[in-house]
């Protein structure tokens, strides 16, 4: 293993359960679930029809579809503010290996302000030659 991948993972390592400050709000309006709705081709009323939504829906206005919510993770987790020293330092690139559980337990209403929070749970080396 580098010297450089030692040292990073040693930072990450000592960020395991520090919860660090939230990110900047976001809101989630009526405009950015239509663009959603039309690059997915998911128009279901609940999320396009505000008239629909306030009759047929059990939370009375629209809602983002679930999936935008997550597409917005890059940018929510992007203002999370860096803790100092900076574990990312030196990096040349950062890769997402994937997401386990996703789950959304409660909907994200149209004009919700929402924000990201994070906690680093594990760090280890998968591969020392990348």
């Amino acid at each position: 293993m580098s010297q450089a991948a030692q040292q990073a993972l040693e930072r990450f390592q000592g960020r395991i359960g520090v919860e660090e400050p939230p990110g900047s709000w976001h809101t989630v309006d009526q405009a950015q679930i239509n663009a959603f709705a039309d690059t997915t081709l998911d128009r279901q009323f609940i999320h396009i029809d505000p008239v629909a939504a306030a009759q047929k829906s059990p939370y009375g206005v629209t809602i983002a579809h679930g999936f935008l919510t997550l597409s917005l993770l890059s940018h929510l987790v992007g203002s999370i503010p860096r803790p100092t020293p900076d574990p990312y330092e030196g990096a040349a690139a950062m890769i997402n290996y994937g997401l386990d559980r996703v789950r959304w337990p409660t909907p994200v209403k149209v004009d919700s302000r929402i924000r990201a929070r994070r906690e680093l749970t594990s760090a280890e080396l998968k591969d020392g030659n990348t």
